[in-house]
């Protein structure tokens, strides 16, 4: 099992950046394929971006192709999300997941855990 705490979110303008870390408890980090979703006020929770376990593969939501980029310190026990030329449309709750299938997934269903969430508010 393992426990997931985000951070780093919060209001920023259009253009801007921000940094989401995701920190997990455990001993057993390197073994789950992490991931990053988003929802906003009434839409559904939305996939963004992805890596393996060993970081050799990281896939992204099309929206967020270019602009996010995707990361995990495995010493650190630690995945994050950079985020770049923030949009409104980026607004959202963004969460950390965790899965413990071994192949990469856009699909929040083959996500076992996940964090509380940070908000992230991208002004105009």
């Amino acid at each position: 099992q393992v426990q997931l705490v985000e951070s780093g979110g919060g209001l920023v303008q259009a253009g801007g950046s921000l940094r989401l870390s995701c920190a997990a408890s455990g001993r057993t980090f390197s073994t789950y394929v992490m991931g990053w979703f988003r929802q906003a006020p009434g839409k559904e929770r939305e996939f963004v971006a992805g890596i393996s376990r060993s970081a050799s593969i990281t896939y992204y939501a099309d929206s967020v192709k270019g602009r996010f980029t995707i990361s995990r310190d495995n010493a650190k026990n630690t995945v994050y999300l950079q985020m770049n030329n923030l949009k409104p449309e980026d607004t959202a709750v963004y969460y950390c997941a965790a899965s413990g299938y071994s192949r990469t997934s856009y699909s929040p269903r083959d996500y076992s855990y996940w964090g509380q969430g940070t908000q992230v508010t991208v002004s105009s």
